[in-house]
């Protein structure tokens, strides 16, 4: 008969019949297949080796790369992969150039592993790595990884559960294209290759000395360059920029920076948050809508919910004011940049 519930008669077990995501951290220090041990021992075979026959060799290290924007809250990033390159390390994926990005997934899309004799030297590997993953246009979380792993406290292992509170501001705000990657978007951007889109430019004035300072656009920011006067030095070097029909990207620091030569803009009113517009950040599904058309709102009150790749996401209002116009509706499935709902300011 049942004794009912008593503390001392209540457990819990997990068991996951699957291999964990790491498993790859476990393949490099032992030199086992774990695929290959679990696809035997399914066929009716004995586990390759017993415990006292394994041996850990070194220390081995993994991210996982995900389809999200750290410098926006992380919110996922969807779309066509244009450009998909991870590098030489162990990569893990299960996608690859032109795929898509949906919003109906998990936005992890690869796994970078490394092996080294320690654990400063995987941090160091794991870095490169992530430093050297190049895609565009879907953003990724790869310059995030890359200024974790170059935390002195990372190195250390000072750190806990609130280590990415402790630091966010550092490890979200995107990455300033380093003088050296400049140099060389200058130099495609300038020297007339048509293969990345050079624009034949090479600072000659008729009656003055030659231009040597050019200003570019990064990133929506005005930046001034130098022209060098040799290119040679960058015959070799590893380019590491795409063309995508009208602009340059060029990659550094597990970024993509969008290039081009600068244009003075006009200071027209911009369809943002700031005028009240409220828009989809991206392709999802609203889950939940928390005003209604009329409605009176406080800056920051939560309007609706949306969900997209296994994460729900709350839009709020940007100030104080009333609900003008509501086109949300729950279990309406809305693309990127629609118009959602309008506040108008408070008199």
């Amino acid at each position: 008969a049942s004794e009912g519930l008593r503390a001392d008669r209540i457990w819990f077990m997990e068991m996951n019949t699957r291999l964990q995501v790491e498993h790859p951290v476990t393949e490099e220090i032992t030199g086992v297949d774990l695929v290959e041990w679990q696809l035997r021992v399914a066929s009716g075979e004995p586990i390759p080796l017993r415990q006292e026959e394994l041996a850990i060799d070194g220390w081995a290290m993994e991210a996982r790369l995900y389809a999200e924007d750290p410098a926006k809250g992380f919110l996922p990033s969807i779309g066509r992969l244009e450009y998909f390159d991870l590098g030489g390390y162990r990569i893990e994926t299960g996608v690859t150039v032109d795929d898509e990005i949906s919003p109906f997934y998990d936005p992890m899309i690869a796994k970078l592993i490394v092996h080294a004799d320690n654990r400063q030297e995987a941090i160091w590997d794991l870095e490169a790595a992530c430093r050297t993953t190049d895609v565009w246009p879907v953003r990724t979380n790869a310059a995030f990884l890359t200024k974790i792993l170059n935390e002195p406290d990372f190195a250390a292992g000072q750190i806990d559960t609130g280590f990415i509170a402790a630091h966010q501001e550092r490890l979200t705000d995107p990455p300033e294209l380093g003088e050296e990657a400049l140099d060389v978007a200058v130099h495609l951007l300038l020297d007339g290759d048509t293969s990345i889109g050079g624009l034949e430019m090479s600072g000659l004035r008729l009656n003055a000395p030659p231009v040597r300072r050019v200003l570019l656009d990064i990133d929506g920011n005005k930046r001034e360059a130098i022209i060098p006067d040799d290119w040679s030095e960058y015959a070799n070097y590893m380019a590491r920029a795409y063309w995508d029909g009208s602009k340059l990207i060029k990659f550094d620091e597990g970024h993509a920076f969008v290039t081009s030569l600068y244009e003075p803009r006009g200071t027209g009113a911009s369809g943002s948050a700031s005028d009240g517009a409220i828009l989809s950040p991206m392709p999802g599904k609203i889950i939940a809508v928390d005003v209604a058309a009329g409605d009176a709102v406080t800056k920051g009150q939560k309007l609706l919910t949306l969900e997209a790749m296994k994460m729900e996401h709350s839009l709020t209002a940007p100030f104080d004011g009333v609900v003008a116009e509501l086109n949300a509706v729950a279990g309406a499935q809305v693309q990127v940049e629609a118009l959602l709902a309008k506040i108008e300011a408070a008199e």
